[in-house]
């Protein structure tokens, strides 16, 4: 008889078979993203936690398919504080936390076209005179300025630009293993290819069935991404109406270019971006459309549109594409991250609705749930830049 058949009413249930299980954990994060993993980092070794990753792959999803980067403009006031309180550890980790440097100077070069020429220009007096606190001055460029900083782009397209150096690429592999490894250490578990089929509130935990067997936890951390409203309705509580949405890139060849220097690039409205990946250049068409939760994958249209866009401003002529893929980007209505205990499920706390800033906030965020569970005050770096985080509880909705 197998577990799964036993919770659905064929001879002993299931439920009262794992009751006789003596191990148990303070808290079992739902979810192997970048989130998840910043929390047992940040955790500390000072609760008894398992990661449970529904795949066979630690960031399989949202996070290894993002644009990694860190960039402190541009973003809403909340997210620009999270990203403020996440720069210090993204520039200088711990000791041993990475072999390599999580972030790498790239630059980002804001562009426009004629019919756009004067929206570029009120962009920049708006970031010249309003800026993020810590970020170095935006700089205002000629097109010849412009060109040496992306020789691709077509002069007879571009009419307006400015710089922004403070943009950088994550090395998300190494900030996410960095994650997982100094958790580890201190005695966290991580369970892969490992779903969460159902789960039951009994007393002060949770019993809780996975595809890997069963396992019990005073508290569920819901750092499911995508699935968090479905993960949510696995323990009783209530969807908030987080929504994925579908980003599309592709990425081509740059013959006779050496594109490691160049800067990224983005449309001053970010009809699209692209930048330097791999000897390659990714092109993004800036898409954002709502789909269910599901391994995500490109559509065609979306995917001409790329082609279309780096055709229509460079010089290149694409003839082929090297590789096109699609992510998710989960947002709530308010397009905030949701941050905090359930008020309505005892035991159970969300961490999910990140949108496109989970990679490069995810220090700042992990201190703030791990500053939660444990009831400690928040870091200094988070009050210092001003991060309230009232503004990401699940009671808002």
């Amino acid at each position: 008889m197998s577990r799964r058949g036993a919770i659905h009413g064929c001879g002993v249930p299931f439920f009262h078979w794992i009751r006789s299980m003596t191990e148990i954990h303070d808290i079992a994060v739902v979810g192997g993203g970048i989130v998840g993993a910043s929390l047992l980092h940040f955790l500390d070794g000072a609760r008894s936690v398992i990661l449970l990753e529904q795949e066979a792959a630690v960031g399989y999803h949202s996070t290894g398919r993002s644009a990694a980067e860190f960039t402190r403009r541009f973003h809403s006031e909340p997210i620009g504080r999270l990203t403020s309180a996440s720069a210090a550890f993204m520039m200088s980790p711990p000791t041993g936390f990475s072999e390599a440097d999580l972030l790498r100077p790239r630059g980002n070069l804001i562009v426009a076209d004629a019919e756009k020429a004067d929206r570029l220009m009120a962009l920049f007096h708006q970031e010249q005179a309003a800026g993020p606190a810590a970020a170095s001055p935006v700089e205002l460029i000629e097109i010849d300025g412009a060109l040496e900083k992306c020789p691709i782009l077509d002069p007879n397209w571009l009419k307006a630009a400015f710089f922004d150096p403070d943009c950088w690429d994550v090395e998300v592999e190494s900030l996410l293993q960095g994650y997982l490894r100094s958790a580890k250490a201190k005695g966290a578990a991580v369970r892969q290819s490992c779903q969460v089929i159902a789960a039951l509130r009994e007393g002060d935990h949770w019993l809780i069935e996975t595809t890997q067997g069963a396992l019990r936890a005073r508290c569920v951390v819901n750092a499911a991404g995508a699935w968090a409203d479905s993960v949510a309705q696995l323990f009783r509580a209530r969807p908030l109406g987080l929504t994925p949405h579908r980003r599309t890139a592709i990425s081509v060849e740059v013959p006779g270019h050496d594109v490691g220097a160049m800067s990224e690039v983005c449309e001053v409205d970010e009809l699209f971006y692209f930048k330097p990946d791999a000897g390659k250049l990714m092109v993004s068409p800036a898409d954002e459309t709502p789909v269910d939760a599901h391994d995500v994958r490109p559509e065609e249209l979306d995917i001409a549109y790329a082609a279309h866009y780096i055709g229509e401003v460079t010089t290149l002529d694409v003839r082929h594409i090297a590789h096109s893929w699609a992510g998710l980007r989960t947002f709530a209505s308010d397009r905030l991250p949701v941050i905090g205990a359930s008020q309505e499920v005892e035991g159970f706390f969300w961490l999910a609705g990140l949108g496109g800033a989970g990679i490069q906030t995810s220090p700042a965020v992990g201190q703030i749930a791990a500053a939660l569970l444990r009831a400690t005050p928040l870091p200094d770096n988070l009050c210092q830049a001003g991060v309230d985080v009232t503004a990401f509880s699940p009671d808002r909705f």
